[in-house]
């Protein structure tokens, strides 16, 4: 059984090396190739500064939970990646991205997070906040 990362980081730009950090050991532990190492940490960069930009209006001192885990599926592994605000509560039907032909930057994350994760699932958590959760598979 592959060992759980659990950490905590604050919500500062600088805080996502880390995270990015552990992302390239677990997703090449666990079999991705280098293409989809590099789209799981994006997304999970997308999501976090989601978080920092929108969950927590830009302050840098509030926390951010991450838990990066192996999902061990008779047909094939992959990785799980929770990410726990204490933001504010959105619908999850409202975490949607601009619409593709506004050509500009930024607003497209949500996009990006969806078309590289296999599975997104956001929803408030318990006691505020989001949880989100981001599932791929190892492709064969």
């Amino acid at each position: 059984m592959m060992k759980q990362n659990t950490m905590r980081i604050r919500s500062q730009p600088c805080e996502l090396a880390a995270v990015r950090d552990c992302l390239e050991l677990r997703a090449c532990e666990i079999g991705f190739s280098s293409d989809d190492v590099s789209g799981i940490i994006l997304a999970v960069d997308e999501a976090l500064a989601n978080v920092i930009r929108h969950g927590y209006g830009g302050a840098c001192e509030k926390p951010i939970d991450v838990e990066i885990g192996c999902i061990e599926a008779s047909a094939r592994a992959g990785i799980c990646i929770l990410i726990r605000d204490y933001g504010k509560q959105v619908d999850p039907a409202d975490i949607v991205g601009r619409p593709l032909e506004d050509v500009r930057p930024g607003g497209l994350g949500v996009h990006i997070i969806r078309s590289i994760m296999d599975e997104v699932d956001y929803r408030p958590a318990d006691g505020g906040g989001m949880l989100l959760t981001m599932k791929k598979s190892v492709q064969p």
